[in-house]
């Protein structure tokens, strides 16, 4: 599967306008959603073919939407790169846990995150 569309979850402005600007710089279309709950429902909608999720956030936090996600027919098989300054080894067990493709420590090397991106494509 080609990834063309890429939804970026996060409530921090300045991480979606860094994450936003790279990716559109490599030639992705990008949507963004500021919460866990408007994440999840964009995904339902728009379908995208990748999901960069944050984990603090308030309200629903990214591993909640992630499982809500990985749970759901429609968007099970949407991959979920978690993006997030929780950096514990136990954190990241329970993001892949939760149905996460993959787990990156903020701040992203924006090289890795492209690499990981292709590598989920």
């Amino acid at each position: 599967m080609a990834i063309n569309r890429i939804l970026v979850v996060d409530d921090s402005p300045t991480e979606r306008f860094f994450i936003s600007e790279l990716l559109v710089k490599h030639g992705y279309l990008v949507s963004m959603a500021e919460t866990g709950e408007e994440g999840v429902a964009q995904a339902r909608q728009t379908r995208p073919d990748l999901i960069i999720m944050d984990v603090i956030m308030p309200g629903m936090n990214g591993f909640q939407a992630t499982r809500a996600l990985s749970k759901e027919d429609g968007t099970k098989d949407i991959p979920v790169i978690m993006c997030t300054t929780k950096g514990q080894e136990t954190d990241k067990v329970w993001g892949l846990r939760q149905g996460a493709a993959a787990y990156m420590v903020k701040p992203v090397n924006p090289e890795a995150l492209i690499r990981q991106i292709r590598a989920l494509g």
